[in-house]
């Protein structure tokens, strides 16, 4: 008897799961759709809003977990490659989970310029399905969205290669530039 009930609860929690997971792929966002706005602080306290980059690319990168190997490469190529990215009329800005204490210490550490913002809830990172959600814990995916001036999807990046990331924004920004 409990060996037929462990069986239906496994079963009704592969359904749940596959249903959430569902859901998720249809709720995708694509090139063109408006970015969902946000409201976040970022490592000293100050409110960040979607809107104050209007006029502006914005390359809001998701990332899982402050100063990790993976998510301190990134940051410190995005980093370097700052100037470049300013010359092309870009702001960076990264999301994850983590608390502002955490983005103060990580930031402070790596001398990073650009704004990191707590996403504690994971409601920002779930709005643009980048958020991986075990109900135990919620990690942000490392996905990134360019941002056109007027607020649109210009770029989705589901597939990073941290090595080559910032680069191939770069690169993505003057062909997107150039039309």
């Amino acid at each position: 008897m409990t060996l037929k009930i462990l069986l239906y609860l496994a079963a009704l929690l592969l359904a749940i799961f596959g249903y959430r997971s569902y859901a998720n792929a249809n709720n995708k966002l694509q090139v063109g759709d408006d970015a969902p706005s946000f409201t976040l602080n970022d490592a000293q306290g100050q409110t960040h809003y979607l809107s104050d980059y209007a006029g502006k690319y914005l390359v809001l990168y998701f990332y899982p977990k402050d100063d990790t190997p993976g998510c301190t490469k990134e940051a410190c190529h995005f980093r370097d490659d700052m100037t470049q990215l300013e010359k092309l009329g870009a702001k960076v800005v990264g999301i994850s989970v983590d608390n502002s204490k955490s983005h103060d210490e990580f930031a402070k550490k790596y001398n990073l310029p650009f704004a990191l913002l707590s996403d504690t809830n994971g409601k920002v990172a779930d709005s643009y399905n980048a958020l991986s959600n075990f109900y135990i814990v919620k990690i942000a995916k490392r996905y990134t969205f360019l941002i056109s001036p007027t607020g649109k999807i210009a770029k989705i990046y589901t597939s990073v290669d941290i090595s080559k990331h910032s680069q191939q924004i770069i690169d993505d920004l003057k062909v997107i530039q150039s039309k």
